[in-house]
Order: structure tokens, then C-alpha cells, then sequence
């Protein structure tokens, strides 16, 4: 097992991507989670609900404002079952309506961070990183969260200098 593990949530069908909806096969936030663990040796961990998000992009939206609006938590199919052999963890998410998506929050509040390093990486349609950095920093307590990278969803495919350059720099 590495030291490094790379924990994400991403969003495959349809998406906005510059400007309009398209259909994607792999979610932009796996793809750049991928990138990472390619270049980290880290072990790769996909969160996922146990009910899915609608298929149709905006009813998505719609549900994902409302489980923000609710702070809701929604169930997830599996944790790994410690971190504790991890003290480097990235972590990948969806811009959605400027945050984190709230199955994100339920995986992270499901741990203890002390001690932990935490590197946020973000892939959106222009909204950056949010306040998804603070909103890490106050659930991760304990944990040195890192500067996080935003990746144009759009771009994520064609984003691999990037994503090595910011690994790199924060190794």
C-alpha cells in the first residue's frame, strides 16, 4: 500500500462542458484523479451514493442545490475502512454550487484528519476552487490542507502538464 491515496467524486453522462451539455464517458474529475495516481504511485478510492444523481444534467444540478441547501448527507456505498496508513491524501470533487458535493462531505466527515496532508483538486466550468478550501479546512480538522488545483472540466482530458507540475510542486 502507498502513503498516498487519491479519494474522489466525479460525475460521468451529461455534463456542462463549454457552453453546453455533452455526454461524457468518464467523469472530468476521474480522469484528473487518474492523472494523479499515475504520477503519485497513490492508491485510487471513487465515491460514490448509493442513490444515483439523475442522468439528465440540470435535474442533477437541481438535486445537488437542494442537498446543499438541506446540508444533507446522502448514503455512500463504502468507505475504505481506515486511512490510517495514508498521510498524504488528494482530494477530487466537482464544483458544485461553489463547494463540495455533499457525498464529499459525507466521506470526509466519516474520519479522523489529524495529522493528515490534504490536497484539494477541483474540476469546474470556470467557478475555480470555491469556497470548497475553507469548507475542507473546517471538516478535515487536524489537517494541513494544501493549496488546491482547479482544472476547466472541459480542459481535463488535455490537462496533464498542469496536473504534474502542481504535483510536483507539492511534493
Amino acid at each position: 500500500m502507498s502513503n498516498i491515496l487519491i479519494v474522489y467524486f466525479s460525475r460521468k453522462g451529461e455534463n456542462y462542458w463549454n457552453g453546453s451539455i455533452r455526454n461524457l464517458r468518464k467523469g472530468n474529475t476521474e480522469i484528473v484523479a487518474e492523472m494523479i495516481a499515475d504520477l503519485t504511485g497513490g492508491d485510487l478510492f471513487e465515491v460514490e451514493t448509493v442513490k444515483p444523481y439523475p442522468e439528465e444534467y440540470y435535474a442533477c444540478t437541481d438535486e445537488a442545490k437542494e442537498e446543499l441547501r438541506e446540508k444533507a448527507r446522502p448514503e455512500l456505498k463504502a468507505y475504505p475502512d481506515s486511512l490510517d496508513g495514508y498521510d498524504t491524501i488528494y482530494v477530487g470533487y466537482p464544483n458544485w454550487w461553489g463547494t463540495m458535493p455533499m457525498a464529499m462531505f459525507a466521506f470526509l466527515e466519516h474520519y479522523d484528519w489529524s495529522g493528515k496532508r490534504i490536497l484539494p483538486f477541483c474540476t469546474n466550468e470556470g467557478s475555480g476552487m470555491g469556497g470548497s478550501e475553507r469548507d475542507l479546512k473546517n471538516v478535515c480538522t487536524g489537517a494541513v490542507v494544501e493549496r488546491g488545483l482547479s482544472i476547466h472540466g472541459a480542459e481535463a482530458a488535455d490537462s496533464g502538464k498542469k496536473v504534474e507540475a502542481w504535483v510536483k510542486e507539492e511534493a
